[in-house]
């Protein structure tokens, strides 16, 4: 499977890109497992709050069957809490 995320927004501006195959990485399994349990090819979109403060995560997943990109605002909401340990995961990949 393979992975995008780009991160942009939040106060500093900082942009943050991510990009890995899970077929070529030591936690490829782990990463999918994951990504299974946040149901995320099936769970539905949220909207995301307006604010240039909010750091916005675009994550793509492309499993060779399914193709699917989800916008996350990274706002503290309870909402995003659990997606939380994916961007954890994906941030200690770059």
């Amino acid at each position: 499977m393979k992975i995008t995320a780009r991160a942009s927004g939040g106060f500093s501006g900082r942009t943050e890109q991510v990009e890995l195959d899970t077929g070529d990485h030591a936690d490829g399994q782990a990463i999918e497992a994951l990504l299974a349990r946040l149901d995320f090819f099936g769970a539905p979109a949220a909207a995301c709050p307006v604010g240039a403060d909010i750091r916005r995560w675009e994550i793509t997943a492309d499993d060779g069957r399914r193709c699917r990109t989800l916008v996350l605002a990274e706002d503290g909401a309870p909402s995003f809490a659990h997606w939380q340990a994916l961007l954890e995961h994906l941030r200690g990949q770059s």
